[in-house]
């Protein structure tokens, strides 16, 4: 799938599309569902599918610097997640203030006409763009008509007669509800990055981690659980536990994601994690010293191997 980042690298193979816009945070069943819909659209015309989404999300953009907005899934994870649906392309658009102030009929004619020159569109039900969300379905029908492009709406897609959003699988990681999150993304929910430096602490009392780096990403999910993780250069997972949150014993002050890996040694500084969550240990912890710390890590890895003896099949899956 090709990643086109902004309107500037668009080239001619990306052009004549059929096309669906959003946020697309999680790629849930419901997004899944418009990504199907929109590939057998662009089958039966011959064209390329394409996704357009933001990054950063539009709520991260709009929200005070003390506040960030959480997310399902940072760019590295909804890109995997978007291929995995068979579309062709994803133009990521950068959400700027430059992108704020694009009044609704702009967007339209930079974006749709001049830079994808799109054949179909499809949108969701509720869909909303532009300067102050001003675009609405009625102006992409009267655009539809004057350019010449198709245009259908996606319908609401449920789950057990609730509609399935990003922000009811974010309410279910914040309770630590993972099998709840699974229902409605249909996979376990995971996290990808690049494994960083962080302060080495966790050698000092016998369980080495790696600490992947999270960026501009805040996942909703908290805690200490019993994980899988697959290097981009070995595909088989491997069982661990990983700790998400601020580290309070070291009084951290930064989110971070750490990952002990169980019986397996190797470099791991500079690759690539997909880190996927199964089972809550536990809440994070202030303990009072490294030795309470250490003997609580020790449990969790106890709890997390009779998890995994108990559950085997997660570790001859990779989805």
């Amino acid at each position: 799938m090709d990643l086109i980042r902004g309107l500037h690298n668009i080239c001619p193979r990306h052009q004549g599309c059929a096309a669906t816009i959003g946020n697309f945070d999680g790629v849930h069943l419901g997004h899944q569902r418009v990504l199907q819909m929109v590939r057998n659209d662009a089958a039966a015309r011959g064209v390329r599918s394409c996704v357009i989404s933001f990054e950063p999300l539009p709520a991260e953009f709009f929200a005070p610097a003390d506040k960030t907005p959480t997310r399902l899934t940072g760019l590295r994870e909804k890109y995997l997640q978007i291929k995995n649906q068979g579309i062709d392309q994803i133009l990521m658009l950068p959400f700027n203030q430059q992108l704020a102030n694009t009044d609704a009929n702009t967007f339209i004619e930079k974006v749709l006409i001049d830079g994808l020159a799109i054949k179909h569109l499809l949108v969701g039900d509720d869909f909303k763009f532009g300067r102050n969300r001003s675009g609405d379905f009625n102006l992409l029908q009267n655009a539809s008509t004057k350019f010449g492009f198709s245009i259908a709406q996606s319908p609401t897609h449920t789950e057990a007669g609730t509609r399935i959003s990003s922000t009811r699988v974010r309410s279910m990681l914040e309770a630590g509800d993972l099998n709840q999150s699974m229902a409605l993304l249909g996979r376990q929910y995971a996290i990808s990055g690049r494994v960083g430096y962080g302060a080495q602490k966790g050698r000092t009392i016998g369980f080495p981690t790696a600490n992947i780096m999270l960026g501009d990403h805040t996942p909703p999910l908290r805690g200490v659980f019993a994980v899988t993780s697959t290097r981009e250069s070995q595909r088989a997972p491997v069982a661990g536990i990983a700790n998400l949150g601020m580290k309070p014993t070291v009084n951290g002050t930064r989110l971070s994601l750490e990952v002990h890996l169980l019986d397996y040694a190797a470099n791991l500084y500079g690759d690539i994690l997909r880190v996927k969550f199964f089972h809550k240990l536990r809440d994070e912890k202030k303990f009072a010293s490294f030795d309470e710390l250490k003997q609580a890590i020790a449990n969790d890895e106890a709890n997390a191997r009779k998890w995994f003896a108990d559950n085997p099949a997660v570790l001859s899956t990779n989805n």
